[in-house]
């Protein structure tokens, strides 16, 4: 049995500004990383399929921050947060200029927010944006998450030397990067367990 069962993900907003965001007490978990990383794909794995993240059909053009209320099974309700993708290479200057301010006062002013899940491609390891991300984040105190997507796609052996050389590249101890596989399901409970770690009483 998974160690988290989502009753039910509902869409809430949205937001294209602070104004929109819901007023509530629950715990925020935001999800960060590049439009190609297979962000979507995590967020419904670790929500059992049942988050339909709404995705632009020109990849890296979601342009607003997306709020999803999860009913969990025996556990208090918590919120995903899916933070517009970046780095993606047909995405105008102009347009990324334009989520950055949203992006970053989110993260800098939401006082529900607890943690920010950090997606890389194992494959490919963390790149300026992600380090830059990471560099910011820790210069504000903010909890994050390394999860290593795509795990899937090297052979078994070469996954541990992948994660490990991600680690290493953004300053972590190997134990802190999570290797993950929205198509097995492998590291669903890990990155889950770190989550209600970072999102209980502290």
């Amino acid at each position: 049995m998974a160690l988290v069962q989502v009753r039910k993900a509902q869409f809430v907003v949205g937001a294209s500004g602070a104004k929109a965001f819901p007023v509530w007490d629950l715990s925020e978990v935001a999800f960060a990383g590049r439009s190609n990383v297979g962000k979507s794909s995590a967020l419904k794995a670790l929500t059992g399929g049942k988050c339909s993240v709404r995705v632009s059909k020109t990849p890296g053009r979601t342009r607003e921050i997306n709020v999803f209320e999860l009913d969990l099974v025996d556990r208090p309700s918590v919120a995903f947060v899916d933070l517009p993708g970046y780095g993606y290479a047909s995405v105008p200057l102009k347009m990324r200029a334009q989520w950055g301010p949203l992006v970053r006062s989110y993260l800098e002013d939401r006082a529900n927010l607890k943690a920010v899940v950090l997606l890389c491609d194992v494959r490919r390891g963390p790149e300026d944006e992600e380090l830059g991300l990471v560099e910011w984040l820790d210069e504000r105190s903010i909890d994050w998450i390394a999860v290593c997507t795509k795990s899937d796609k090297l052979a078994k052996s070469k996954v541990k030397p992948a994660v490990w050389q991600a680690a290493r590249a953004l300053g972590i101890p190997a134990s802190r990067a999570v290797a993950f596989s929205a198509k097995t399901g492998f590291g669903v409970d890990e990155v889950w367990r770190r989550i209600l770690r970072l999102c209980g009483p502290k």
